[in-house]
Formats: C-alpha cells, structure tokens, sequence
C-alpha cells in the first residue's frame, strides 16, 4: 500500500482498516485479518471500547510492532488538558502499547451536541495541548484532529505550538467537503476518509453501482479508490473476512472523467445523524 507524508516528515499508510461498531470480543479476530492480508494500518478510538481486543489483534498477527500503524481518538467528550493527558495513558495501557502512530481529537464538540453553536474553542486548545505533550514524550508519533471544521482547526492553528498533521472527516462519493480539502491542502495537513461506503448506503445508489460495473469492480472497491484518488487516507471497515480482504483489492484506476461525475453525486448519506443515528437534533443546542 501507498504512503502519504506527513508534515512532521513521517508517513502514513493510505488504506486503514476501520474498527468502528466492531465489539471489542470481535476485534482481535478482525484486526488480525487485515494485518494478515495486506492492511498496516488500524483506526480505533476510545469511543469504540474496542481498543484491547485492537491490541490483541495486532499481537496476534505476528507482526513487528514498527510495522504496523496504529490511531486512536481520544473521547469527543473529553474537553480538558487533565482528562485528555490521562485518556491517552488509559488508550495506550488498553491496547498494550508503548506509543500509538497517530491520535486524534475525536470531535470538536461532544457528540450530543455536535452541530451546536459552541464550538468548545479554549477547550480543544487544552486537550490539544494534552497531545502536544504525548507528541513530544513519544507516546504517540503523530497528532491530529477529527471531524474539525475550518474554523476548528485554525482555532487550533492560531493557538498551539504543534500544528494538526492529520484531520479524519466524513468523505465520500456524495460527501466531499472541497471547503476543508482546500483548507486542509493550504496547511499541509492530510485527510482520512472515514466511511467512504457512505455509511453502506453507497450500496443502494444506482449510479455508483453503474460506475462500479464498468471497471468490474465492486461497490466498496470503487467508493474506497474514489477517496484514494482524491489524496486522501481511506479507512473502510468490515467484519467479515471476505469484506476485507476485498477492499484491499484496488489495482485499477477511475479515470479523470469519471472521477468528476461520482464528484457531481450528492444526498448519497444522511450526513452527521446516519453517523451517530442516538443523538437526535432536538438534543442539540
């Protein structure tokens, strides 16, 4: 797999393999499988609950530990230097290891109010410096942000000693926010799509399914090489052994014309609530 650099010079693997709404008695197996067959890289998060069988999986795999990249997120409700420095150390104990390759900020805002007007500014400014500190103390090689808006980040920029190397974002076909991609490009900061099966509802889209035949391809291969295509890190997720497996297999390319039609796609996802369907917009401020 193919490597982007990142601005502190180290590089990151372009294909992740998800571990979102994977149980944590799950993980181990899934983890293993995709270290097994051509995956280095895992996304996890303190959200999923899932960051000791992740550990597992990769002790299980066999592999040397330099060789495999791991991310995690520290929790969206976590809104303090304090709790986010102790988080960091509970994620690392969790997954049985010495430093973590990438961490992020999960969100900008705690999940129950994502989309709200407070945008936790001074907040992120204290769990960002929560991750400084792990950066320069080599528990984690990299640092980042997550589902932060262009105002998120500069909020970061404008107020901390270490720039955001990585921002992780909702991408895909019928989801491609060309204001952060210009953003983020602008500061050197690179972008992971998450989700880039639209949440599976890729699956139903008749025109991507159309696209997907002409290069005798699968759905996901094609939502997973539109977001590679773009410069991004794609993190699809499966639990099945098939699934993953196959959304390794991406030896063909969309060409330029075609890459600009699935761009002109919309409305393919619900957005933010088919992300995090429990939390209601009468719940948010």
């Amino acid at each position: 797999m193919k490597n982007l650099m990142l601005s502190n010079e180290k590089t990151i693997p372009t294909l992740a393999f998800g571990t979102w709404l994977i149980p944590n008695k799950d993980a181990s197996r899934c983890v293993e499988i995709a270290l097994r067959n051509g995956y280095s890289h895992i996304d996890t998060a303190q959200a999923y609950g899932n960051e000791e069988g992740v550990g597992e999986g990769i002790r299980a795999s066999g592999l040397p530990r330099e060789s495999v990249y791991v991310t995690t997120k520290v929790m969206a409700e976590i809104k303090s230097y304090k709790r986010a420095k102790a988080s960091i150390d509970k994620s690392l104990k969790k997954l049985g290891l010495d430093y973590v390759d990438l961490i992020l900020i999960h969100c900008p805002q705690p999940w129950i109010l994502y989309g709200s007007k407070n945008r936790y500014f001074k907040e992120n400014v204290q769990v960002w410096k929560a991750l400084e500190e792990a950066y320069k103390d080599g528990k984690a090689k990299a640092i980042g942000v997550s589902n932060f808006n262009n105002e998120d980040m500069q909020n970061i920029l404008d107020n901390c000693e270490i720039p955001p190397m990585v921002n992780q974002i909702l991408l895909h076909i019928g989801e491609v926010p060309v204001d952060i991609i210009k953003f983020c490009s602008e500061h050197n900061i690179v972008i992971e799509s998450y989700s880039p099966i639209a949440h599976g509802r890729a699956l139903k889209n008749d025109a991507i399914k159309k696209m997907a035949e002409k290069y005798n391809v699968s759905i996901p291969q094609l939502c997973i090489k539109f977001t590679l295509q773009l410069g991004t890190v794609s993190i699809p997720k499966s639990s099945k052994e098939e699934h993953i497996i196959a959304n390794t297999k991406l030896d063909f390319e969309i060409s330029e014309e075609d890459m600009i039609e699935l761009m002109k796609l919309n409305e393919v996802d619900y957005g933010p609530d088919a992300m995090w369907p429990i939390y209601r917009k009468k719940n948010r401020e």
